[in-house]
């Protein structure tokens, strides 16, 4: 709520001539209230609280009807701030009520040294105050709160900035320098140069606005391959909107990325326990039934964990009694790519720990790699790095421009595999929600440090290879809850679960929430949900009736439950599962669900 300290006038004494009265030279306007609905009565005007944190509530409150609350997460501290005019040279006064543990209050931008407040422990409402003083060209400073990463949720109210108030603010002019970066079949990226006075800017596709940014960049997405678009931008600021830039045009680059063409509108995906045994049996290859149309043999694995050579062999006689002999399966592999079938090497699994750590071990994986292709007469390859094979370097940050050497040497020696073998060749990836759907919520070892630097790791060699990859298959078991789109965490084992992670695949996502770091969606004939085959092939088995909700909800949005997805993909590909060998222990149920399902 606003507030304005009273003016005191200063009397001079009585003058000895004439007993006349008069004021000492004309006194300094006393220092105004500048923070804009520091009571929160208007809402959330004039505030902008980070990654929808915020919320405006009628209790607890210090004064009038309302109050601020804001919740932290994991990677997000809840900051709400406010950007206020003031004079050069000046100083300043900030104070505010709080309640809550580790609540600070500070202001940035100040030009001379920013500060903060804070208190460990407010159970009930406590008068936090500092002061600053403006550089010689500060014209508007940052005011703030906020709490501390997953702490329990915080309240303010009565914020108060006291001090000469400043200029009024200048609309911003326009932007320049919009330039539109390579485009993908389904996103153009975009960028251009910052405005002095602007906090923020506003992207327009054609006459829609579509995104609002803090920064330079953005990238437009859920776009039509083949298509052009028009893009312009506007530079806000408290006083208002700039005009318009200059326009920019992109095409996107046909649809279909990835290669790997020939498989169906909806394809059921398997692997086959090919080089080991367990409790599944073994199964032979020409024993897998035509239900399948990707096969991928598991695993590949390296000779140590940083070599890069990948070997692969049949299951030894003395472990599997009823292995086929390699003419035989090989004769088998040609036989089902005659049938339409696509057969890949899976190279990782959860024993198979590949870490590409320098460029030799690059160039090892490419070769070896190659010859597992060219000795099978294989259609490609699966990506199953689990474990720690890929990690994130401290000051890794953005997934669009990795620079760790395992995520960089992959995506480098993916792309030599692609090139040299054309644009028939199948690449899939089958990661877990670790390391692609956390990173929603955290990336790497994150601004502070200490996070699992795996989280998220995937998202960049996805990214960079999206125009490239056939299918993505996350593995929607062996997992922990995640959170979704909708800010709920969702747990395995229903059709929740599988809703909540496909559609942030198909929608795109703000990576560790920063919306200037949106991961883009990916098409929905590139997605395929992963599942066990039964109870014993992993955790989370999903019961049929629930396999086939989630397909509802995803393709035609029905049977949604309580998660509203944010579209319908009726091309959405199909299933993933784990494994074929567990599907023929459960008497193919998997299998048999999937080739029964309605998907029209």
């Amino acid at each position: 709520m606003d507030r304005t300290r009273p003016l005191t006038l200063l009397i001079a004494g009585s003058l000895a001539a004439g007993g006349l009265l008069a004021l000492t030279p004309a006194a300094q306007a006393a220092d105004a209230e500048l923070a804009r609905n520091g009571g929160f009565e208007a809402g959330l005007d004039g505030w902008t609280c980070t990654a929808g944190s915020g919320a405006v509530v009628p209790s607890p409150v210090h004064g009038g009807t309302k109050a601020l609350q804001a919740t932290p997460a994991g990677s997000d501290n809840a900051k709400c701030s406010q950007t206020v005019t003031v004079k050069p040279n000046s100083t300043y006064t900030l104070g505010g009520w709080v309640r809550g543990s580790y609540v600070y209050l500070g202001a940035t931008g100040t030009g001379t040294t920013d500060v903060s407040t804070w208190t460990g422990s407010a159970p009930d409402w406590q008068k936090l105050t500092t002061s600053f003083t403006t550089g010689a060209s500060t014209t508007a400073v940052t005011i703030y709160t906020h709490g501390w990463y997953g702490t329990p949720a915080y309240q303010a109210d009565d914020l108060s900035l006291y001090g000469p108030g400043g200029d009024p603010v200048q609309l911003p002019a326009a932007p320049t320098g919009l330039t539109a970066g390579s485009p993908t079949s389904t996103s153009v990226p975009l960028s251009w140069t910052a405005v002095p006075g602007a906090t923020s800017y506003h992207v327009y596709q054609g006459a829609t606005r579509i995104q609002t940014v803090t920064g330079t960049t953005a990238t437009a997405t859920g776009l039509t391959a083949s298509t052009p678009y028009t893009f312009q931008v506007t530079a806000v600021n408290s006083a208002g909107e700039s005009p318009k830039s200059a326009a920019v045009t992109a095409t996107t680059t046909s649809g279909g990325g990835g290669g790997g063409g020939g498989l169906p509108a909806h394809a059921l995906v398997g692997y086959l326990h090919a080089s080991f045994a367990n409790g599944s049996g073994y199964t032979r290859m020409a024993d897998v039934p035509d239900s399948w149309d990707v096969i991928d043999l598991a695993f590949g694995e390296p000779t140590s964990v940083t070599s890069g050579d990948i070997r692969f062999s049949l299951c030894p006689v003395t472990e599997c009694p009823g292995v086929e002999s390699p003419a035989e399966f090989k004769a088998a592999i040609k036989a089902k790519q005659a049938a339409g079938k696509k057969v890949l090497i899976s190279i990782g699994g959860q024993n198979g720990q590949v870490q590409l750590a320098t460029t030799a071990a690059r160039d090892t994986f490419v070769s070896s790699v190659s010859k597992i292709i060219d000795e099978y007469g294989l259609d490609g390859l699966d990506i199953d790095f689990e474990g720690h094979s890929l990690s994130l370097q401290t000051g890794d940050t953005d997934f669009r421009n990795p620079t760790s050497p395992v995520i960089v040497n992959l995506i480098q020696a993916v792309k030599t595999l692609k090139a040299k073998y054309g644009a028939k060749f199948v690449l899939t990836m089958a990661p877990e929600t670790f390391f692609v759907q956390l990173g929603h919520q955290y990336y790497g070892s994150g601004p502070w440090g200490g996070q699992d630097p795996r989280a998220g790791a995937y998202l960049p060699v996805i990214h960079a290879l999206r125009d490239d990859l056939t299918l993505l298959h996350v593995q929607d078991y062996n997992s922990g809850s995640i959170m979704g789109l909708d800010g709920q965490y969702h747990s395995m084992g229903g059709a929740d679960f599988h809703i909540a992670m496909t559609d942030m695949l198909l929608t795109g996502f703000p990576v560790a929430g920063n919306t200037d770091r949106f991961f883009p969606p990916l098409r929905p004939e590139q997605i395929a949900i992963g599942l066990p085959a039964s109870t014993q092939a992993g955790n989370g088995h999903t019961a049929p009736a629930e396999v086939n909700k989630a397909l509802d909800c995803l393709t035609k949005k029905t049977n949604c439950g309580t998660y509203q997805t944010h579209g319908a993909w009726p091309s959405l590909r199909g299933l993933m599962t784990w494994s074929i060998n567990w599907d023929r222990y459960n008497q193919w149920a998997f299998s048999k669900n999937f080739d029964a399902y309605d998907w029209n």
